[in-house]
């Protein structure tokens, strides 16, 4: 099995050199076997029905590019500044972009072979919130297409849900208003439930599918350390959190927002996470590495590997197989 591990490089000032591509051993390590080169790709995300790889630049002018068998194939501007997300609904008709430095959630339709068909849409936010260092303007940080079909984007700087029905055409639906000074930077939808990470305050909030609150609990027990949680993730029934400052991962029964462990990731500042198989990756962007867990009743065990990447902010498994051996998809 094949990982992308995107990150910040030279031009977005991390030490990365693109795109590093891993494979997966039978015991869990990761060996690189090529590097695409890419600036700032600091988020990835795979086509649901074709082997290609998307991956926004997180820079001032940022733009989103696609791949086919690991090389460069088309960019595009994403219509706002510091992309840092992105994402490709399930039918695999539109991918969308959220840009952190201006709020803007872009929309792009994709046409039968994952290519960019027509001009892309942008939707501008507004609204701030009381944290003055972080929360003067809009920050849209992720995007997420929930059960409904709807768009959901985080937007950290105004504390609110956005909201759009992507369709033949996009209707902008009102917005889910949340704790002021919490910053939402991540969610996850089980299919009955909402969870979202604050980033500022360091909570992890749960909602039912009406976004009414229903319990809330601190990402980390890790007394006298500020936490600031980045990622989370359901898989087979927990809910997952990495929490930078800690340097941790709590695992959480999303029933009741308990926490059933929190285990260190063995580097500094976890980005972001990903479950291939019975194993857990862990970008740890501060001290560039990505750990390897092993997963023992959903808990994570440190199994001492660990991967050297420059500046880790994203890890992905590979799109699947490609649908059309021997060709070029995009010829």
């Amino acid at each position: 099995m094949a990982i992308h591990i995107g990150g910040y490089t030279p031009e977005t000032g991390g030490s990365g050199s693109g795109i590093t591509v891993a494979e997966q051993g039978p015991d869990g390590a990761l060996t690189v076997v090529g590097t695409i080169p890419a600036a700032g790709p600091s988020f990835l995300a795979g086509h649901p029905k074709l082997s290609l790889l998307y991956a926004v630049s997180e820079v001032e002018a940022g733009t989103v590019t696609l791949f086919a068998g690991g090389r460069f194939t088309v960019s595009r501007p994403t219509g706002g500044a510091s992309p840092c997300h992105l994402a490709v609904d399930p039918a695999g008709e539109w991918l969308a972009v959220a840009n952190y430095a201006d709020g803007v959630v872009s929309l792009h339709r994709l046409d039968d072979e994952g290519r960019f068909d027509g001009p892309s849409l942008a939707f501008a936010g507004d609204g701030s919130g009381p944290d003055l260092d972080r929360q003067l303007g809009p920050h849209a940080h992720q995007a997420v297409f929930g059960p409904d079909g709807v768009l959901h984007v985080t937007d950290l700087g105004a504390d609110e849900i956005r909201r759009y029905r992507v369709r033949d055409r996009i209707d902008v639906l009102p917005p889910v208003r949340l704790t002021p000074g919490s910053g939402p930077r991540h969610l996850a939808c089980s299919g009955t439930a909402w969870y979202v990470a604050g980033e500022l305050d360091g909570q992890v909030r749960a909602y039912d599918l009406d976004w009414r609150e229903t319990g809330a609990a601190a990402a980390s027990a890790v007394a006298g350390v500020r936490n600031y949680p980045s990622h989370l993730e359901l898989h087979n029934g927990l809910l997952y959190v990495a929490n930078r400052g800690p340097n941790t991962i709590t695992v959480l029964d999303p029933a009741t927002l308990t926490s059933l462990a929190e285990v260190p990731t063995g580097g500094d500042w976890p980005r972001h996470f990903g479950f291939v198989g019975k194993y857990l990756y862990v970008a740890n962007q501060g001290s560039g590495q990505v750990t390897v867990f092993a997963l023992r009743d959903g808990i994570p065990e440190p199994t001492g590997d660990e991967l050297k990447v420059g500046s880790p902010t994203c890890v992905i498994a590979d799109p699947d197989p490609d649908p059309y051996p021997g060709s070029d998809p995009l010829a």
